[in-house]
């Protein structure tokens, strides 16, 4: 078997670390609900009453969702896609036609000005007709060239792309590699100054809408040289240039419409004036990018929670056994339950994060992270949840159920589907370990040079008398607060209440903060490699969030009289169901088995239980683990199509 691809810069975990520390947002100038949710404080005026759009915003949101919706309805052959594995090409043209590449971008460019909830609300729609076409375009939108431009771009490059992205070109964003999947250090395709132009060289992976691109954002490190800070960095490249080659169309357990491939790179030219922002910034680029562009995902995660509910709640009253419906069997019953309260909390958390996005008075990058990792584990969830409430029909697909006479209803396929979100734009590992440096930001701005071993003593001593003042401050603060007053909230009491879930937020928000710093003076230093325990705060976090715009949305809906009784019952049984979760999982933080399970990984990797394998036969073929991507010229057939 081919041994792994040699070619890739060597770099120590350090230097990896601080290749991401120097890619994040280092500042707060704007306040965070779920900062300081980590800190102890519920803020709950940074969200409550619920921000909402401006009229104007909210009718050309609603005017373009009504064409959307028709789109949807007669021209998105769902069941097409999945049989050809392909999104037609009358599909995307219409969807060109219709401005749907250019919800986003301002009207000045061609687009439609869409606000952040309107694109959400219309991704969770076209989602809900096809995954792969949401998909589509999310990747265009969100991650591709129109956000980092509008971000970062110059006026030069707004004028020539954001037009074409608008109405006609397709975008993709290239940053994984063969062998460099969340740690960009590692990033070997390079971008080499040559006189005006950069040349690229290098391999990519998994390249969402790089199939059928007509323009990228590629990620590539320029050597640092005289006149060159170096340094990993964006680009907007032509997917046409010569030297470009989309080598090949990967199909996935999901997703089968999705136009995501394997471009290599050869001695590609490329204009300086196609580089975003200056050298070395082209994490700090995409990093930024995804703080907003993280929510087209769970808002796609809301789309399929609606329709779980609809199919769950149309079978289980349709379907007897002994001599009832199956929703009114408890077992059953409980599943429909979670799946309609949860899919309410998920929509409020998606809103919410989106209006603050573009009120543009909270710093959202933690909501946006929480809304993205709770969505796609949530989504996962419902989807299993709704395959077993359909039973053997449930496992069967519609194609099969549609040739037997029965309603072709894609369960299965939805379950499919959405097991990627645990893993695009960050995996649920990866989320957990970036919300959780997030989190801990203040105390690591306080006191990280305590626990920095390459600080002096001079800094040490400085940072300590730092760390006594902020912690003099801060602790006391954690004892007691408004969740302990009965009346507190009390605004949230209308026939159901609300309140008590509330109080339980702000309490326990202080717990987690209380259980946060005793971990940060139990292992100092050694806080990082305790990724089990950091990923149970997270997960207590995203809960608490879920449940505040929860209770805050069915507020908003109850005082505007649209559903507001249903929503308070929706609400309380959210709430309900998180309380349990959070308990659990706090206890979990200190009564768990992480050390036991490092002993038995070690065991498992030196080969001590290969005892346990016997038995068995593998049907995998042969091939290395991770394709050589060594720069050079492609050997292979470039199926790269544009759609015209």
């Amino acid at each position: 078997m081919s041994a792994a691809p040699t070619n890739r810069p060597t770099v120590t975990e350090r230097e990896a670390r601080q290749v991401a520390e120097a890619a994040r947002e280092q500042d707060w100038r704007k306040p965070s609900f779920a900062k300081e949710l980590f800190l102890g404080r519920f803020r709950l005026d940074l969200i409550h009453p619920h921000p909402l759009p401006p009229d104007d915003d909210a009718q050309r949101g609603e005017e373009f969702l009504t064409k959307l919706r028709d789109f949807c309805e007669t021209k998105i052959d769902s069941a097409r896609i999945e049989r050809d594995a392909r999104i037609p090409d009358d599909v995307i043209d219409g969807l060109k036609e219709l401005g749907a590449l250019g919800m986003k971008i301002d009207t000045k460019y061609g687009g439609l000005g869409l606000t952040q909830v309107y694109y959400n609300k219309a991704l969770a729609l076209v989602g809900s007709a096809s995954p792969a076409v949401g998909a589509l375009l999310s990747a265009h939108q969100s991650i591709g060239v129109p956000q980092p431009l509008k971000i970062f771009g110059t006026q030069e490059q707004k004028d020539t792309f954001l037009p074409r992205c608008a109405r006609t070109d397709i975008s993709a964003f290239l940053l994984t590699e063969p062998d460099v999947g969340s740690d960009p250090a590692r990033l070997a395709t390079t971008a080499v100054p040559d006189g005006d132009d950069y040349v690229l060289d290098g391999v990519k992976l998994w390249t969402t809408n790089g199939v059928v691109a007509d323009l990228l954002v590629v990620m590539a490190r320029v050597p640092k040289s005289d006149g060159h800070k170096g340094g990993i960095t964006a680009f907007v490249v032509e997917a046409a240039s010569e030297g470009i080659t989309v080598e090949n169309r990967n199909a996935f357990m999901g997703l089968r419409g999705l136009e995501n491939g394997v471009t290599r790179f050869h001695q590609v030219r490329v204009p300086a004036a196609n580089r975003i922002g200056p050298e070395g910034a082209g994490l700090k680029i995409a990093l930024t990018t995804l703080n907003t562009g993280r929510l087209s995902l769970p808002a796609m995660c809301v789309g399929a929670g609606k329709w779980c509910l609809k199919i769950a709640r149309e079978w289980s009253g349709a379907r007897e056994q002994w001599g009832k419906p199956v929703a009114l069997h408890e077992s059953v019953g409980s599943k429909i339950a979670f799946i309609a309260a949860t899919t309410f909390a998920l929509e409020a958390v998606v809103d919410l994060s989106s209006q603050m996005a573009d009120e543009d008075r909270n710093d959202i990058r933690i909501e946006a992270a929480l809304a993205k990792l709770y969505g796609s584990e949530m989504a996962c969830v419902m989807a299993d949840e709704l395959v077993q409430i359909r039973g053997g029909r449930g496992f069967e697909t519609a194609e099969s159920l549609r040739a037997r006479g029965e309603r072709a209803v894609p369960a299965e396929q939805i379950l499919r589907d959405l097991r990627i979100n645990r893993i695009f734009e960050g995996s649920t590992e990866i989320m957990h370990l970036l919300i959780a440096r997030e989190a801990v930001d203040a105390h690591l701005s306080v006191a990280g040079d305590l626990i920095d071993p390459d600080k002096s003593l001079q800094d040490k001593a400085r940072a300590g008398a730092q760390a006594g003042a902020f912690y003099a401050k801060w602790l006391p603060k954690l004892v007691a607060g408004p969740g302990q007053i009965p009346s507190s909230y009390g605004e949230f009491k209308h026939g159901v209440d609300l309140s008590p879930h509330l109080r339980y937020v702000e309490r326990t928000s202080r717990k987690l903060a209380r259980s946060t710093f005793y971990a940060m003076s139990r292992w100092q230093g050694r806080m990082e490699t305790k990724q089990g325990f950091l990923g149970r705060i997270v997960d207590i976090g995203a809960e608490l969030f879920a449940m505040s715009a929860a209770c805050v949305r069915a507020e908003l809906l109850r005082s505007r009289g649209e559903h507001g009784r249903e929503a308070y019952q929706l609400a309380d049984a959210f709430c309900r169901q998180a309380r349990i979760r959070v308990d659990e999982l706090f206890g979990r933080l200190w009564t768990n088995t992480d050390d036991l399970d490092r002993k038995v990984v070690k065991g498992v990797l030196t080969g001590t239980y290969e005892w346990l394998e016997q038995g068995v036969v593998d049907p995998s073929g042969d091939g290395p683990w991770i394709a050589d991507a060594t720069p050079g010229p492609s050997l292979k057939e470039n199926v790269h199509r544009p759609i015209r």
